[in-house]
């Protein structure tokens, strides 16, 4: 006669106390490292946006979201701004044009009291 042992817990694959045997863990370690790895992602695009001008913690928040974050990742990479690139201001371009030599000492002059008086 065949008996089949249904409360026979000796094989690591049967329905016991320690149901999961030696290779349960692999999945949960998986998981860990799945998570890590996003936030690890997200945490070099906080950093990288806050160096451009971008705000940072957006970009990490939608960088971290696992599948809609690879989307997020693909567009923050394409639409990213190149360091120092937009951050300029009025009186740097100003200051440069007149290093250049485009403007004479009066006009350069001139401009940089418009722009004062502009801010105030």
């Amino acid at each position: 006669m065949i008996s089949y042992h249904i409360m026979d817990w000796d094989h690591m694959m049967d329905w016991g106390p320690m149901w999961w045997g030696t290779w349960g863990i692999f999945p949960f370690i998986w998981m860990i490292g799945y998570w890590l790895v996003f936030l690890v992602i997200a945490y070099l695009v906080y950093k990288d946006a806050e160096a451009r001008g971008m705000n940072g913690l957006l970009w990490a928040v939608l960088v971290v979201l696992p599948w809609i974050g690879m989307l997020f990742l693909l567009i923050y990479l394409l639409k990213r701004e190149e360091i120092g690139g937009s951050i300029r201001n009025a009186e740097s371009i100003l200051d440069e044009r007149y290093a250049r030599g485009e403007l004479t000492r009066d006009e350069y002059l001139r401009m940089k009291e418009d722009l004062k008086r502009g801010r105030e």
